[in-house]
């Protein structure tokens, strides 16, 4: 349903159109009128009003049987990432890192109670699940998300924890790195997860996003020392055991995750020349 706001600025038809983008997903690359009307609750005129404004925008196209999203939606995220400086600034550490490794790295911000990439540099390997810049996961079930999550406050965390993951994915269930991977559930073994990764500095995910997926994360900090993004390696579990991820990679993650949090807070504390 779209979202109503309280405040007297709020402009609805906005609202209602980024709806529009937003109901599209890895699931639904193409919709019809009728589900793109389902999917935000609006009216099947509105929504035709609002996917052919899209259109000559040039953010959806109109083929048989529905609409779907084009490459200039990336345009919205990516000014995003250039804004923040992340992956000008990432890409040649990450590169770096995965010709050291021969695994993929990737870095990932917290939005809600998931993780979204917002650099990646992969690796031809057969994984279970297909990554790239903009994609989300739970962020409970990822290395990267437990580093982020373990940065924020007992407010905040709970505050995060109670948003549904937008990512698609179905609840966690079976077993994965040796334990249930129903763990999420339970609030205390969560604390005390996020605890050992505060302790230690670093996250593991041993299968709990996927089976075969096996991955350690590292914080990216700015220059106050604030957690503002997570960076991760990842392997497949068949080929490479958790005491290599962490004894032979891991120390290789760190230093890489360290050179990109001294060159960000470089960056963000540039002077801002305004040209009159």
């Amino acid at each position: 349903m779209t979202r109503r706001g309280t405040g007297p600025d709020f402009v609805e038809a906005l609202a209602r159109g980024l709806d529009v983008l937003a109901c599209f997903d890895e699931r639904s690359p193409l919709m019809s009128l009728t589900e793109v009307a389902a999917a935000t609750g609006l009216a099947r005129p509105t929504a035709r009003r609002l996917l052919l404004t899209l259109e000559e925008l040039g953010y959806v196209r109109a083929e048989a049987g529905g609409f779907r999203l084009t490459p200039r939606v990336l345009r919205l995220g990516m000014a995003y990432v250039s804004s923040q400086g992340l992956w000008e600034i990432a890409r040649p550490h990450l590169e770096d890192l995965v010709r050291k490794t021969g695994e993929s790295s990737s870095m990932s911000q917290l939005d809600g109670s998931d993780i979204v990439y917002v650099a990646r540099v992969s690796v031809p390997k057969i994984i279970a699940l297909r990554v790239q810049i903009g994609t989300r996961f739970p962020a409970l079930r990822t290395s990267q998300g437990k580093v982020l999550l373990a940065a924020l406050g007992p407010g905040e965390l709970a505050a995060t924890l109670a948003e549904p993951s937008r990512s698609g994915l179905p609840p966690a269930s079976g077993r994965g790195g040796g334990r249930d991977r129903t763990w999420e559930a339970d609030r205390a073994e969560i604390e005390a997860e996020l605890r050992g990764v505060r302790a230690r500095g670093w996250a593991l995910a041993d299968e709990e996003l996927a089976p075969g997926v096996r991955s350690v994360a590292v914080p990216v900090r700015d220059g106050d020392g604030v957690v503002r993004a997570a960076m991760n390696v990842t392997v497949h579990a068949a080929e490479t055991s958790v005491e290599r991820l962490t004894e032979e990679y891991l120390p290789k993650l760190l230093h890489t995750a360290g050179e990109v949090s001294a060159e960000w807070a470089m960056w963000r504390s540039r002077p801002q020349v305004e040209l009159s």
